[in-house]
């Protein structure tokens, strides 16, 4: 469900959510004290304060009367007037017209007095006249189904002396079956359903104990098939609106409608309402895709059937509700709650909804204040999942609880055995999807058979076991290498960064990197991946990445295990392991490392690393806590998580190139990988008892990203070294004669990485408890990495203000609506280093966009174009107030610019189009995808020439096609993947990484 029209919403203060509202913690709403119990002082309120238009909650408030008096000041009112509100506050008035207009109900008969209604139920009635009813609002609680005639009498004349100004009782038939609720949204003509829900009224587990207001809801319910649906709504839902315009009571809001289906599927109706029910409420509407309050403002005004109301029909949501022990009778308040917000941000399905709560302002604490206090949404795919996920972390986790609360734990237990009963069990029901398994197997195919070596492979994927021949790989006296290894906690950040596409490389490269260090050549590759359901495109994006990380290595990825274990690990996560396998010729090849050979005075030389590669992830994820910040984070020009996610270097090639081909390779003693350990561990695995290592860290250089960890972590220089690569991310100890020669081959290598000297093997006392290997320089040079960074080499002032002047461009954003990618520009604006939102311009007056703008505390300018007689006199009007701006951004701005403006800002001026451009131009954009079959759209930040969307591409993000899109779902999740990458390439252009050359539409990378 969402609101993004409002440009503010006032509430009136009932609960602790509307106490903290009142005292300021949320900016984009407002509470106000009014007596909501006299209609006088809301409609005196919403007068004097322009409020356009009133969503009424209470069905009190409604059977007074208070739509009545806001619609005669010209206020707009969600819910009906009092005369059709009394189709809930009048039972009698209900059933006659039910009766009326020909709308299926139970039997009955109305009574003011004790006597005579006992006797009806007693001696006259033909039916089991059980069920009794105050002729009146009772806040859920008056009606009492007995079991009995005795207990039927006994609640004739509890009700009739509790509420005496009900105007008698309804004796009713009672009716056999299973009850559920059918809402819907209605404007007095035109019915737009709900999904059906299904509430939970007795206090305990079992159907047992005092009714109350409910205690939880399910929606959808699995039982109710399209033709009950279809006849709910024709028969039920549509003849009480049309019956109600008839008799002069036009019905305007939420219709309410309680049913009972019996076995034969015959449907009756238990009560109306004229609003949300409640816990259906909770259950429903977190269901819902379309805007709500676009669907309220049909409604009022007339025109719901031009609103198309989307529900999430492949999720079902599960609502539980929190009472105080001693509801629906007596009850202690004031009791504190604790893990309301804890527990939305740890399960981010889960909702809490407030109602008997209040705000302590002097402790800041929300406590109990009513019978029923919370009510618990969880939202999942499964209805079986939404109830686990639910019971799991309220019951078992208590990780939003107070003392002593009352729930029920069956909550949609009718609805999960009906599927039970209706669904022959396949192991799929378990968490596990064969056919998922299948067509992952079948999208790899082609990408596995890429990693092919030309000789070695026997057979393909997919069957018991995987072959390899080593005489065919050229290996007549074969030594066999293996290693295994997994990309450990990195994949936290895969996960949260939803980036999967190099986690296969990490993978690849910390098994081939090993046993590469014995000179053996990577043949064959086998992986494991591991999850609780298999998601089909992320396990596909990830063996994607490791057939990329095989061709790098020069091996084949000839099988792997795809394990789905439903419960093994949480939601949307996985886990990898890889194994690989190489060999080097006993007599062709020298084997290593040649320990016993190392002797003092030889020459380590390093390698550089692309970054962390795999290990340590631990420790970064606690700076990050530590510092509070997250993936989005800026370091360096790009994202913090995109830095974190640069894949492991694989030096098969150059190494390989280096140890087999000539004599160059000669003079390698040892290779030590660093990767857990560092360089403090790594390198004594290659030495003997009476060497050790000196290293000096300025002879290589250190990426910022370690720097920056060293520095916000606080993290001493020892565990640094012992942590992470520190930026050599393989070593080769080298005959001292041999070095230069080493050095020198390696930098005529293809890969684009640093070579040097770091450092000399030297003698040590084997009984020494010291350090093996000693690193000199470290901090300085952790210092000097940064200052490097600032100033590009060049230590001078002038170099120095150079770079402030870079650091923070002023954008101007043009708009013509709501602006969400606005917001995401603004939100980033505060991670970022290199720009700042100064304006924003609006063609339209009503553009949500503005308010955006306002409340962030950015100038804002209304330039209507209609005010001028033509395009530039416009574009001239705003380009005046662009003279402080560095750089014109496009986001929703819906006017076609001239090439006068565009000319003037050649370079500065960018845009995002909703599709990989060049496919795809122009408008209607999403309806071409669709109509073109395409299986993978996304969207594309370009500069703006003169064509339209013919500029320069700054950067893309693809977003796939899925069998089931329609037009507003393919914009969704395009309009996400947008508000994602359009400020990281803002980011880049105002960093002056990226720039359009001067006299070409391309791209020129600075």
């Amino acid at each position: 469900m969402s609101c993004l029209k409002l440009f503010e919403v006032v509430c009136c203060s009932c609960c602790a959510v509307t106490a903290k509202l009142f005292i300021g913690l949320k900016e984009s709403s407002k509470v106000v004290r009014v007596t909501t119990e006299h209609c006088g002082d809301v409609v005196h309120y919403c007068v004097q304060n322009d409020i356009s238009m009133v969503v009424v909650g209470p069905e009190a408030n409604l059977a007074r009367g208070i739509a009545d008096d806001l619609n005669k000041k010209g206020i707009s009112c969600f819910g009906p007037s009092q005369r059709a509100s009394e189709i809930e506050s009048n039972k009698k008035f209900a059933k006659d017209f039910m009766i009326e207009y020909g709308i299926p109900t139970a039997r009955y008969e109305v009574f003011t007095d004790a006597v005579e209604a006992c006797d009806f139920i007693n001696n006259r009635a033909e039916y089991a006249a059980l069920v009794v009813k105050a002729n009146g609002l009772a806040a859920g609680k008056g009606v009492i189904v007995a079991s009995n005639k005795q207990e039927a009498c006994e609640a004739v004349t509890d009700i009739l002396q509790k509420y005496p100004d009900k105007n008698g009782v309804v004796v009713e038939e009672l009716l056999v079956g299973e009850e559920f609720s059918f809402l819907a949204f209605t404007d007095g003509h035109t019915v737009q359903m709900m999904p059906p829900a299904q509430d939970h009224k007795r206090l305990l587990d079992g159907d047992r104990g005092p009714n109350t207001g409910g205690m939880g809801a399910y929606c959808p319910c699995p039982q109710i098939t399209a033709n009950m649906r279809s006849y709910v709504k024709t028969n039920i839902l549509q003849k009480t609106v049309d019956g109600m315009r008839n008799e002069g009571r036009k019905f305007v809001g939420v219709l309410y409608a309680g049913v009972i289906i019996n076995s034969a599927s015959q449907v009756k109706v238990l009560e109306f309402n004229c609003r949300f029910g409640d816990p259906e409420c909770e259950a429903i509407l977190p269901l819902l895709k379309t805007d709500i309050f676009t669907i309220m403002e049909a409604c009022v005004t007339g025109k719901l059937d031009t609103v198309n109301v989307e529900w999430n029909e492949s999720h079902s949501c599960v609502t539980l509700i929190l009472a105080s022990n001693g509801y629906p009778g007596k009850y202690p308040k004031n009791i504190p709650i604790e893990g309301i917000e804890e527990v939305t941000k740890n399960r981010p399905n889960i909702r809490v909804f407030e109602a008997g709560t209040t705000f302590d302002p002097n402790t800041g604490s929300t406590l109990t204040s009513g019978g029923r206090v919370l009510a618990v949404s969880c939202v999942a795919p499964q209805l079986d999942e939404a109830r686990h996920i639910l019971m799991e972390s309220v019951c078992v986790e208590k990780m939003v609880s107070f003392q002593s609360a009352v729930f029920r734990t069956d909550i949609a237990q009718r609805g999960i055995d009906f599927i039970m009963r209706n669904k022959k069990l396949s192991y799929a029901d378990s968490g596990v999807d064969i056919a998922e398994g299948n067509h992952l197997v079948s999208d790899i195919k082609s990408i596995v058979k890429k990693t092919k070596l030309s000789d070695g492979c026997v057979g393909d994927i997919g069957g018991f076991g995987c072959c390899f021949d080593l005489r065919a790989a050229g290996y007549d006296h074969p030594i066999l290498v293996s290693g295994t290894d997994g990309v450990g906690t990195k994949l936290m950040i895969a996960q949260e960064m939803k980036s999967h596409e190099t986690i296969g490389i990490d993978l690849v490269a910390m098994c081939v990197n090993d046993i590469l260090t014995h000179n053996a050549q990577p043949l064959y590759f086998l992986d494991y991946y591991a999850c609780s359901r298999l998601d089909r495109h992320v396990a596909r994006d990830v063996i994607k990445g490791i057939a990329t990380g095989c061709e790098l290595a020069g091996c084949s990825l000839i099988g792997g295990e795809t394990a789905e274990m439903p419960g093994m690990y949480p939601p949307n996560s996985y886990d990898l392991a890889g194994f690989a396998v190489g060999a080097y010729d006993r007599y062709k090849h020298r084997a290593l490392p040649r320990v016993a050979d190392v002797t003092p005075g030889d020459v380590i030389v390093g390698l550089s690393s692309s970054g962390l590669h795999s290990n340590g992830f631990s420790l970064v994820r606690k700076v990050m806590e530590r510092c509070g910040v997250d993936c989005d984070y800026p370091l360096d020009g790009a994202r913090l998580g995109d830095v974190m996610l640069t894949p492991t270097r694989i030096y098969v090639r150059p190494l390989l190139t280096l140890l087999r081909h000539g004599n160059h390779g000669n003079g390698v003693r040892a290779l030590a990988h660093i990767t857990g350990g560092g360089l403090l561990e790594n390198l004594p695995r290659v030495l003997p008892d009476q060497c050790g290592v000196q290293l000096d860290a300025s002879l290589w250089p250190i990426p910022t990203i370690f720097a920056w960890l060293s520095a916000k972590g606080n993290i001493a220089e020892d565990e640094m070294l012992r942590t992470f690569n520190c930026g050599i991310g393989m070593c080769l100890i080298v005959d001292k004669n041999c070095a230069d020669d080493v050095i020198a081959r390696l930098m005529t290598s293809q890969e684009a990485m640093w070579v040097g000297r770091i450092g000399v093997v030297t003698s040590r006392d084997v009984d020494s408890s010291g350090d093996v290997v000693k690193v000199k320089h470290f901090n300085q040079s952790l210092v000097n990495c940064c200052e490097k960074k600032l100033t590009n080499g060049s230590p001078t002032k002038e170099k120095k203000q150079e770079q402030e002047e870079i650091k923070r461009k002023k954008i101007a954003v043009l708009i013509s609506g709501s602006g969400t990618n606005l917001q995401s520009i603004m939100d980033y604006s505060r991670k970022t280093d290199n720009y700042d939102v100064t304006l924003v311009i609006s063609n339209k007056e009503t553009a949500f966009g503005l308010e955006r703008a306002k409340r962030f505390g950015i100038e804002t300018k209304m330039v209507n174009h209609k005010n001028f007689k033509n395009r530039q006199a416009f574009e001239e009007e705003v380009d005046k107030y662009l003279d402080d701006v560095d750089v014109v951004v496009l986001a929703g701005f819906m006017r076609i610019l001239s090439d006068w403006f565009v000319k003037k800002w050649r370079g500065r001026i960018i845009n995002i189009h909703p599709s990989l451009l060049p496919s795809f131009k122009g408008r209607n954009v999403h309806q071409q995808v669709l109509d073109a079959g395409a299986m993978v759209t996304g969207c594309t930040v370009h500069f703006v020439i003169e064509g339209v969307d013919e500029g320069a591409i700054i950067a893309q993000q693809s977003v796939p096609v899925l069998p089931n899109d329609d037009i507003s779902k393919l914009e969704e999740r395009v309009k996400t993947a947008e508000h994602d990458i359009f400020p990281r390439a803002i980011d880049l252009v105002t960093s002056r990484k990226i720039s359009l050359m001067s006299h070409h539409n391309k791209i020129e990378w600075n």
